[in-house]
């Protein structure tokens, strides 16, 4: 229960009488539940979770510390009546996961308690992993790397780039992957120019770059990495941009520690690239932080004033993109540690040529 006390100071701080849980991943955090449907409500002194006939069982094994309200009508109506019986003045709520039809009904059912918009709260409390929240990174992070390298083993000429993608998603499965982190990216030839180039039915040919941006989910955490390798030649420009890009990759890793904004780490990669004239072929952030979500805080990038702390998982990916010609990506998952960072993907960066 370390996770809600931690939340209690926050409550206590912002003179807030209780936090209504409603986004899955928050949930997930602060409860343990991995079920579809339920909601917590956490005051200064109890914990309730509120679900139906189908999840309490689940719920009384793995919300430990929660009292298991259990819902026949709507749900939100169990929450008013805590909000009565606890006499609560105020509840926050997370303004990004209520919608304005759920807070009218909210608003009519517990008219006596004012409900508060709250936004990034808990979030923070996720930026700084604990030790089994590590161990679970690194497990994914793990399946990412050996996916990769039977991916290698696999890919020919004359394959779909949907052909990869699902070979590369199954293959972690069977590795103990739950799913993917996100839509798997294989974007090759001159595809390999987009950012998101989100597989497609284009066959890979000989003398491609290929980018390949993958993850999965373990045990609820994320792992991200992205690796740019080739099937034969692919050119000395494309040779040239990818040691452009290693070399920015690489200064992020020997930069990235506690004390550092994620500005000023994000102007690591970005100053590095601009000084070979390829500026405007960097047009997205060089990280953000991974966990229960593959986008969560804290960014690296031109905005993120934020200093990494020890316990901040981070990724590590710029790139150059050249449209019609082709463009590189390479991604590490980085581990802020108290001296400095721990690289959580292993694979090989060096130009790999098939």
């Amino acid at each position: 229960m370390i996770r809600v006390e931690n939340l209690r100071k926050l409550l206590r701080a912002n003179d807030l009488s209780a936090f209504l849980i409603t986004s899955p991943y928050n949930l997930r955090y602060l409860t343990n539940f991995t079920g579809t449907t339920g909601l917590a409500v956490i005051t200064l002194n109890k914990a309730y979770f509120v679900t139906d006939f189908r999840y309490t069982e689940q719920a009384s094994m793995q919300a430990k510390g929660f009292e298991i309200v259990k819902n026949t009508g709507h749900i939100f109506e169990e929450v008013a009546k805590i909000c009565q019986q606890d006499e609560l003045v105020t509840l926050a709520f997370e303004e990004s996961f209520v919608t304005v039809k759920d807070y009218d009904l909210l608003e009519e059912l517990i008219a006596e308690t004012s409900l508060v918009p709250v936004s990034g709260l808990i979030e923070e409390l996720r930026e700084i992993k604990d030790e089994q929240e590590i161990t679970i990174t690194k497990k994914a992070c793990a399946i990412a790397d050996q996916a990769f390298q039977h991916i290698l083993d696999y890919i020919q000429p004359g394959m779909s780039e949907i052909q990869v993608a699902n070979e590369l998603d199954f293959y972690m499965r069977s590795l103990g992957a739950s799913g993917v982190s996100f839509d798997t990216i294989v974007a090759s030839g001159v595809r390999s120019a987009m950012p998101h180039g989100v597989a497609s039915e284009k066959l890979i040919e000989k003398n491609d770059l290929i980018t390949i941006d993958f993850g999965c989910y373990y045990q609820g955490y994320v792992s991200d990495m992205t690796r740019t390798f080739a099937i034969g030649d692919p050119g000395e420009k494309l040779k040239e941009i990818y040691e452009i890009v290693l070399q920015a990759q690489l200064k992020v890793i020997e930069a990235a520690k506690p004390g550092i904004t994620g500005i000023e780490l994000d102007a690591v990669a970005r100053d590095h690239i601009a000084s070979f004239g390829y500026k405007e072929a960097f047009g997205h952030s060089t990280g953000h932080g991974i966990g229960l979500e593959i986008h969560e805080g804290p960014n690296v990038s031109f905005r993120a004033n934020k200093a990494f702390v020890p316990g901040n998982i981070i990724t590590d990916e710029p790139g150059i993109y050249l449209p019609g010609i082709g463009g590189v990506r390479i991604e590490d998952d980085l581990l802020i540690t108290k001296t400095g960072n721990e690289v959580l993907t292993h694979s090989p960066k060096e130009l790999i040529i098939l």
